[in-house]
């Protein structure tokens, strides 16, 4: 499925498995993320099991941060990669924590300050980045490509802001093989928003997640639109049978 249709209505995309004009996915996306930011982190170890801090510290490994480096997390919520970002880049270095949901800014703010890291903060749409060209060495985004409206223009806009060399890392939910296709399904679309409704008392956004999962492009159809946007050296590591996949692409 193309991921904008033009009617005549005007211009719709998809929010999970419903069809809705842009303008409105902004919102209803952003509607999703206020309601479950106080929850995240404890959802996000009931939904993988844990797995998801694996994925991650798989993530910051592969994005080799060094002193003095300055990388730009994008969607970067509850500041799990900014936080140890902040910790390899250093005092020389300048980490940028970003994200265009507020109540999910404010938790990552907030834990990184309880941490004892200052580092700056900035609400912002990855699909309009506030930075210069050819300004950062790591560009990273976990978990949050799949929400954007235009990944394509988002994809275009990382690739901008990286210096020549620089990296861009994409960590997303992926594709699974097809025998395990049907458990998948039955877990994200029954135990999921159970467990939604039970923790975060909000079924509806974990059952927006399972499918906002399922319209997110294939590994090898992100592979494409990530060389597309001018990426070179494009490789992708499937994690945990492809349940997530972590994305890399080079400036050159």
């Amino acid at each position: 499925m193309s991921e904008q249709v033009n009617k005549m209505d005007g211009t719709t995309t998809h929010f999970g498995y419903t069809t809705v004009a842009e303008e409105e996915k902004v919102h209803k996306v952003a509607e999703v993320f206020h309601s479950v930011a106080a929850k995240y982190d404890v959802m996000n170890d009931l939904m993988s099991a844990g797995l998801h801090r694996i994925w991650k510290i798989f993530t910051i490994a592969q994005a080799g941060v060094r002193p003095g480096f300055r990388v730009l997390d994008i969607a970067g919520g509850t500041g799990d990669l900014a936080k140890e970002f902040v910790k390899q880049a250093g005092k020389t270095g300048e980490v940028w924590h970003t994200d265009i949901n507020e109540s999910m800014l404010r938790v990552g703010r907030d834990r990184l300050l309880n941490k004892g890291l200052i580092t700056p903060t900035l609400l912002c749409d990855a699909e309009k980045l506030p930075f210069p060209d050819n300004y950062f060495d790591r560009v990273s985004v976990a978990f949050g490509l799949r929400n954007m409206t235009h990944k394509d223009q988002a994809l275009a806009e990382m690739r901008r802001v990286l210096k020549p060399g620089g990296k861009l890392l994409v960590l997303e939910f992926s594709k699974v093989p097809e025998v395990l296709q049907k458990p998948y399904d039955l877990y994200s679309f029954k135990v999921l928003p159970w467990l939604g409704q039970k923790i975060a008392n909000d079924a509806d956004s974990y059952r927006y997640l399972a499918e906002s999962i399922r319209m997110h492009p294939d590994q090898e159809t992100l592979k494409g639109m990530m060389q597309e946007a001018g990426l070179e050296r494009v490789e992708y590591f499937n994690l945990t049978a492809g349940v997530a996949a972590l994305h890399t692409g080079i400036k050159l």
